[in-house]
């Protein structure tokens, strides 16, 4: 069984908003999905995840009535925080917390692409490389990029990673991939939806950490 088939998101209805808590549910499955990475460098995505579910979920509970979508709390914060609004509370952490589902989505899409460095094909680096530079890099000052490449190194096999991702559990690599194909659907539609809310809400910063 996929660790990536435990939770799988469901399909967004027609206007494309996110119900808060179903969106919580799902999210909160993933970080264990960073341990498949091996390397414990990978623990800052990780820990970057978590907190910022977190820190969601903290506003969700407070009225989930009033903040049924992620699009509720985002135009709730702009009303009552005014000029400091994006940078705060649930808006900044959905806004980090996407780029860290981006990154899981275009490494997940490029392994599932068949796309692999052919002098090293039992290798991910070029896989992660490709989220990261997609997803985080431009985010990241030089210290926390230099941390990063540090980890390109302790990438694990990439028969290894999908072996993590089949819970430990001996699969043919298409069988993997399909099941990662399966989970893909409905996540990349839900990230996307996130990224597009940002940008037509007028959201999205680019500051780097």
């Amino acid at each position: 069984m996929s660790l990536l088939l435990d939770r799988l998101f469901g399909e967004l209805p027609e206007d494309k908003s996110v119900d808060t808590k179903t969106f919580l549910d799902n999210v909160s499955t993933l970080p264990p999905f960073i341990d498949c990475l091996g390397s414990k460098v990978f623990s800052i995505i990780k820990s970057d995840i978590n907190g910022n579910i977190t820190k969601i979920r903290a506003v969700y509970d407070q009225d989930p009535a009033k903040y049924a979508t992620l699009q509720a709390i985002l135009e709730a914060e702009r009303e009552t925080h005014k000029e400091q609004w994006p940078k705060v509370g649930a808006t900044l952490a959905l806004m980090w917390l996407k780029r860290g589902l981006r990154f899981i989505q275009v490494l997940l899409q490029s392994l599932a692409d068949g796309e692999r460095d052919e002098s090293n094909p039992n290798l991910i680096r070029v896989n992660i490389t490709k989220a990261y530079e997609q997803a985080l890099k431009k985010y990241h000052g030089w210290l926390v990029q230099k941390v990063f490449n540090a980890a390109l190194i302790a990438a694990p096999y990439r028969s290894n990673f999908l072996k993590n991702l089949s819970k430990g559990e001996e699969v043919k690599e298409e069988e993997c991939l399909a099941n990662v194909r399966l989970f893909l659907v409905n996540y990349t539609a839900t990230v996307d939806a996130i990224y597009e809310m940002y940008t037509n809400l007028n959201a999205e910063l680019d500051y780097t950490v």
